[in-house]
């Protein structure tokens, strides 16, 4: 009998965990958004077999504006650091209208995270764990990702930071 309820409170234990990325973004107060149209000739994602190549997108509201700025100059390490998670938040929107469910992505793979940086700014990996640390919250050891964090002169529209990114997902 004590084995029965040692197996049946690890049952449970397991069920409690087990959220989809869905409920666990919806936990921490986070709407997935409506995916906005390309603003020129080209597609938001694209699957070749089992990965996704996710074009660039930047840290846009609901109603398409902007956080813009010069990291350094106009924007705060933390000001970047939630542009880069409204990115992420943009991103996910893209995989859940490609996917249909963010639990078919299998991985994170890699993560090319372009910042808006004034000339002496240096700290566009601080910058960057803002997309980091949501997609490790919505995904788990899924959304643990190789990384690059680039400083730019400049970005489209002033936005303060730009990401691309490759998923590899379940059939």
């Amino acid at each position: 009998m004590k084995k029965i309820l040692i197996l049946i409170s690890l049952f449970v234990s397991v069920q409690v965990v087990a959220q989809t990325p869905e409920e666990k973004l919806s936990a921490a107060g986070i709407v997935i958004p409506t995916v906005s149209t390309p603003v020129a000739n080209y597609v938001n994602a694209v699957r070749t077999g089992n990965l996704v190549f996710l074009s660039g997108k930047g840290p846009s509201d609901s109603q398409g504006k902007y956080i813009t700025g010069k990291l350094g100059a106009d924007l705060s390490i933390e000001q970047g650091y939630a542009a880069a998670r409204l990115t992420a938040i943009n991103q996910l929107a893209v995989l859940k209208k490609e996917l249909g469910d963010l639990s078919k992505i299998k991985r994170i793979v890699k993560v090319l995270g372009l910042v808006n940086s004034a000339s002496d700014f240096y700290d566009q990996p601080k910058v960057m764990n803002g997309f980091s640390d949501l997609m490790v919250l919505a995904l788990g050891e899924k959304g643990k990702h190789a990384r690059s964090a680039i400083g730019t002169n400049t970005l489209p529209f002033n936005m303060a930071v730009e990401v691309e990114l490759i998923v590899e997902v379940t059939d």
